[in-house]
């Protein structure tokens, strides 16, 4: 192994860290950013009172606006609801005595095409994100994500992941078979890729809907929508891939906007 003067490594450095924002690299306060944030995740999935639990956890998502608001993604969503039993679409977040507190939700808007959907609750207001710029987003760029990475099996509690900008990629995500393609899949081949952000991070099942957010200011820039998958859907959760997307939040602002 070719060993360098110091004196050189040591310039390099300097460049290195100079080319660099001042936040990639040090928390910059991400500690304090992470646990404001923590307040605005919950759990998405379904409310059957008979049922045990009763709450199913799906995925995640995050609370923006008047705080009565909250983002996942559409295929979090329950397909069908088992009306006979009362089942409800509904989200879970922890209270100031640490246990899952968990209300009834109704559909507000979907974007079918973006993997995104909009979800209204009722009670006390809960504390909102506010959402960033997401065309200013560079590769290279580092981010931090919040969910529930296999929250079935882990428990309802926050965690929190670091990932970089690795690539900003269009996609159309097609399916494998054509006997496996649906409406939305349709109309994403029709009307052409988009660009979403390929990070570096892992994310595991239960990632769904989290925010990807600026670690000194908690602005998000995206929502984690999928993960590749090495082989089968076991295989997410014994050798992850370490390769995530998310959807670029300009895709929300316009779902917020034209959404009801």
């Amino acid at each position: 192994m070719v060993r360098k003067p110091l004196r050189r490594r040591a310039c390099l450095a300097l460049g290195l860290a100079a080319a660099l924002p001042a936040w990639v690299g040090a928390d910059n306060g991400a500690p304090a950013t992470i646990a404001k944030v923590k307040g605005s995740i919950v759990a998405v999935g379904t409310f059957e009172r008979l049922r045990n639990p009763p709450f199913s956890f799906a995925g995640t998502g995050f609370v923006v606006g008047n705080g009565l608001t909250v983002v996942t993604n559409e295929h979090v969503l329950a397909k069908e609801l088992a009306a006979e039993r009362n089942e409800m679409l509904a989200i879970a977040v922890r209270g100031a005595d640490g246990s899952a507190q968990v209300r009834t939700a109704r559909k507000r808007a979907v974007d079918s095409l973006h993997d995104l959907a909009l979800l209204e609750i009722e009670g006390v207001p809960l504390p909102a994100l506010r959402l960033g710029n997401s065309d200013q987003v560079r590769e290279g760029e580092t981010y931090l994500l919040t969910g529930f990475p296999i929250g079935a099996v882990l428990g309802l509690y926050p965690v929190t992941h670091r990932a970089m900008i690795a690539s900003l990629t269009p996609i159309a995500i097609p399916a494998a078979r054509a006997d496996k393609l649906d409406a939305r899949t349709l109309r994403r081949l029709t009307s052409g890729p988009f660009v979403v952000f390929q990070l570096d991070g892992t994310a595991y099942p239960g990632n769904s809907g989290s925010p990807v957010y600026h670690p000194a200011t908690g602005d998000v820039i995206g929502i984690v929508n999928s993960a590749l998958v090495k082989a089968t859907r076991e295989s997410a959760l014994s050798a992850p891939s370490g390769i995530s997307y998310a959807i670029p939040v300009q895709k929300l602002r316009a779902l917020l906007a034209g959404g009801g």
